[in-house]
């Protein structure tokens, strides 16, 4: 049987795909502006920017948010009387923690074994590659059928809310019948999946003080109340014996019944050590998408190298919560607090301050818009049968979106399979993943208008 029109017209736009993949991936675009200069993610989404003014997209634009960044915003309007897409994917990308842990340099997208490496190479920049080849296999194959909006994020990693607020103050402006959110990725590299659930996720930060000042610990340790060591007594009260998160009023028995995840694959995805128990009790997908889990993601204390003899007057700490869906952020966001002030021993002063949360998300697997999906991931994978999956990360958007517009049919896709290793060194996308994603929404938007 020959390929059909589309998938030849996007397998022939793949050498352009990876040479824009390239430009895009070079721009530092971390929205951190401590760490990495604004410019940066400015350059990127004048790129984008460009690129939708391109294909021909109207009302262009750069969106300040309220929290210092920029999201592009775009409209392709599609003939009279066609359902509107929004289509989301974010320029920004995570700090590539060790630079010199990288085989090759993170902002240069380089390939190596069939992959192609560099920081937001999947999550997101290959998105936002995605959706231009999605429209562009439309255009050379008699036109895109729906009217299409695109909005692509410039703060998602650091979890501020900028696009939300912005959002919420102007909610006319990405009403849609359908939103695809380009930000999540199949369950295998070959197995097509849409995510039907997100944890939300908290951010406290606690701090622990107890003394004026550092002091020596020969002459006053043993007695001297230590911030340190409160804060580390602190942090393991999160955990039961086995691992599981534990916070003062907020259960964690909640079972998954969808695709699971069986253990010797996940251990390893997740490149757990020989001889290292994994942690918590049920399925492991009952762990990662049904249940909350809590992570330690900092500690300010001294490093070994050029610690003094002292004990410590203060030490700080962020925690990360995520929540499944039925919990509300808001309320775990106060259990986390209550839990840590309550924890802190010997009377030391405790203080917690939320820095980021979002609501976690379930999608309507029911809906007009998913069994497009499934047609047309069927076409784009021939002989796999698309699956649904939870995702342990948040998008806070999705939330956000869901409530302003409850009519439309959100789907979640995109190229953060497991071997991607998004958020860490080596991040990498897969070609071929790109390829087929990108032929399975061209599809799905004409099968969606057929609709």
């Amino acid at each position: 049987m020959s390929p059909h029109p589309i998938a030849e017209t996007v397998a022939s736009l793949m050498p352009r795909a990876k040479a824009e993949l390239t430009e895009l991936v070079a721009f530092k675009s971390v929205a951190d502006f401590a760490q990495f200069p604004k410019s940066e993610s400015e350059a990127a989404a004048n790129w984008v920017a460009n690129a939708l003014r391109a294909e021909g997209f109207q009302d262009v634009a750069l969106l300040d948010t309220p929290d210092g960044t920029q999201s592009v915003y775009g409209f392709l309007p599609g003939p009279e009387g066609a359902p509107t897409v929004l289509l989301y994917a974010h320029y920004d990308v995570q700090p590539p923690l060790d630079e010199a842990a990288w085989a090759t340099p993170p902002f240069e997208l380089t390939e190596r074994d069939g992959r192609w490496y560099g920081r937001g190479s999947a999550d997101c920049k290959g998105g936002v590659i995605m959706h231009l080849l999605a429209l562009r296999a439309l255009k050379a194959n008699g036109g895109v059928p729906v009217s299409v909006k695109v909005i692509a994020e410039g703060s998602e990693e650091q979890g501020t809310g900028g696009l939300e607020r912005y959002a919420e103050d102007h909610p006319d402006l990405l009403t849609a019948d359908t939103i695809v959110i380009g930000d999540a990725g199949n369950f295998r590299v070959g197995l097509p999946t849409v995510t039907s659930t997100l944890r939300g996720m908290t951010l406290v930060r606690v701090s622990v003080d107890t003394l004026e000042g550092n002091l020596h610990s020969g002459q006053f340790g043993g007695a001297a109340p230590d911030a340190l060591a409160a804060l580390v007594r602190v942090l393991d009260s999160l955990r039961a014996e086995d691992g599981s998160t534990k916070v003062d009023g907020l259960t964690g028995d909640a079972v998954w019944d969808g695709l699971q995840y069986e253990e010797d694959a996940f251990r390893k995805d997740a490149k757990v050590l020989d001889g290292v128990q994994l942690i918590g009790k049920g399925t492991v997908a009952d762990r990662i998408w049904a249940r909350p889990a809590v992570t330690v993601l900092g500690i300010d204390c001294p490093p070994v190298v050029g610690a003094t003899p002292s004990v410590q007057a203060s030490a700080r700490a962020l925690i990360s919560l995520r929540e499944p869906p039925g919990v509300d952020a808001a309320e775990a966001t106060k259990l986390l607090q209550a839990h840590l002030e309550a924890h802190t021993p010997w009377g030391a002063r405790v203080h917690t301050e939320q820095i980021g949360q979002g609501q976690p998300f379930r999608a309507d697997t029911t809906s007009p818009a998913y069994a497009a999906m499934a047609e047309a991931m069927g076409e784009a994978y021939p002989g796999q049968e698309m699956q649904y999956a939870g995702q342990g990360g948040s998008i806070p958007l999705c939330n956000t979106l869901a409530a302003l517009y409850p009519r439309a049919e959100i789907l979640l896709i995109g190229l953060s399979e497991p071997e991607a290793q998004i958020h860490a060194v080596n991040e990498s996308v897969s070609p071929e993943e790109l390829e087929r994603l990108s032929v399975a929404e061209a599809l799905f938007l004409q099968k969606y208008a057929a609709r």
